[in-house]
């Protein structure tokens, strides 16, 4: 087990200094929150045609509409949350397709809470000779303009308040490169603290030489140097609250990676230590139930990967942290499901398939 001292410390301080209106949202009593988290679609038709092409004929972006509707139909859920790729490592990355895919968002009448995936811009200069690549940076910023144009909101019809990492790091708060993460946000809602970051997969948090390239230039170095640091900031920042306010139950991290990726080797997640190492750290300091959801590698995944027992520790070995479950979500194929994941801070379901602590989920699938 790792030693959670100096974090407890470090988390101490940051508490400390925390105005009493420092993030979004409040936990208003005892409230159940049901809320539908899905990722990776929507996805491609496998197709003959160049990826430009393959975007143009995909069942699943047409279908989106009526997915959302679907959504809409469950009286219970309040909150949408996607966790990144709106389309494959095999299409361009342009304005118009993610313009379309924001369009389409704004009919979720519930707030939707967005993280980015590495297909959205990551990814988007290594595309198998099907269709150009583009620069991953330039996709990123272009992200940004469209998906969070208004910082400190969700999106869809009804969009919620939320604390954006870009106010905070504005206001000086963590290294003086914060202020330009406005994707990652966290909020508060009926005792569960909410917080994302932009952690993509794919890529080994964006180590793959940009356009195949190697060595990376000093582009893409400064990114992935610069957003982890931001992601770890923003980790320390949402952890100290949930350490200091009693009304916080439990702790809900969204990312995209998938950290823990089974068909992948060992050293092609060590990229991801750090990320994971702060997640642990603070879980194992907080004590109360965390649960990460992610997407990545397109399938259904329950489990904890922080526990020695489970076989993929072996990519992220020495931890023990027993209050920790993530869910993989479902990705496009062979059908486009979302997660029904309920949250209930005075129940404890105990650990099953469908349940861990105050959480209980079911998966929908849409036809």
């Amino acid at each position: 087990m790792r030693n959670t001292c100096l974090i407890v410390t470090a988390v101490a301080a940051i508490a400390a200094t925390l105005p009493t209106n420092a993030f979004a949202g409040r936990a208003e009593g005892h409230r159940v929150t049901t809320l539908a988290v899905y990722g990776d679609a929507p996805y491609f038709d496998k197709t003959p045609g160049s990826g430009d092409q393959k975007l143009q004929q995909s069942r699943e972006y047409l279908a989106t509409p009526a997915f959302i509707d679907n959504i809409n139909a469950d009286p219970d859920v309040s909150l949408v949350m996607h966790v990144g790729d709106i389309h494959s490592g095999q299409e361009t990355c342009t304005q118009s397709y993610d313009q379309g895919v924001f369009d389409m968002w704004t009919q979720y009448r519930d707030p939707l809470v967005y993280t980015p995936g590495d297909n959205e811009w990551a990814d988007c200069s290594k595309l198998p000779g099907e269709a150009p690549g583009t620069n991953p940076a330039a996709n990123l910023a272009l992200v940004r303009s469209i998906f969070f144009a208004h910082p400190g909101y969700t999106l869809g019809e009804n969009p919620m308040k939320v604390t954006t990492q870009a106010d905070v790091g504005a206001r000086g708060a963590g290294d003086s490169t914060d202020a330009n993460y406005v994707e990652n946000v966290e909020f508060v809602k009926g005792g569960t603290l909410f917080v994302t970051i932009n952690n993509p997969g794919g890529s080994n948090n964006d180590t793959d030489p940009w356009f195949g390239i190697a060595p990376e230039t000093l582009e893409q170095t400064v990114e992935r140097t610069q957003r982890i640091a931001a992601d770890l900031d923003w980790l320390d920042y949402a952890f100290a609250i949930a350490q200091r306010e009693s009304d916080i139950h439990q702790v809900v991290i969204g990312e995209q990676a998938d950290m823990w990726d089974s068909a992948d080797v060992p050293a092609h997640e060590t990229a991801y230590e750090p990320i994971v190492k702060s997640i642990a750290d603070h879980t194992a300091a907080l004590g109360k139930p965390v649960l990460m959801l992610g997407g990545d590698t397109h399938k259904y995944l329950s489990d904890n990967p922080l526990s020695p027992s489970n076989p993929l520790s072996v990519y992220h070995p020495g931890y023990n942290v027993p209050n920790f479950h993530r869910i993989v979500v479902q990705g496009s194929a062979p059908k486009m499901e979302w997660l029904r994941l309920t949250i209930d801070s005075d129940v404890d379901n105990g650990t099953s398939a469908t349940s861990f602590g105050p959480f209980s989920w079911i998966r929908e699938m849409f036809n």
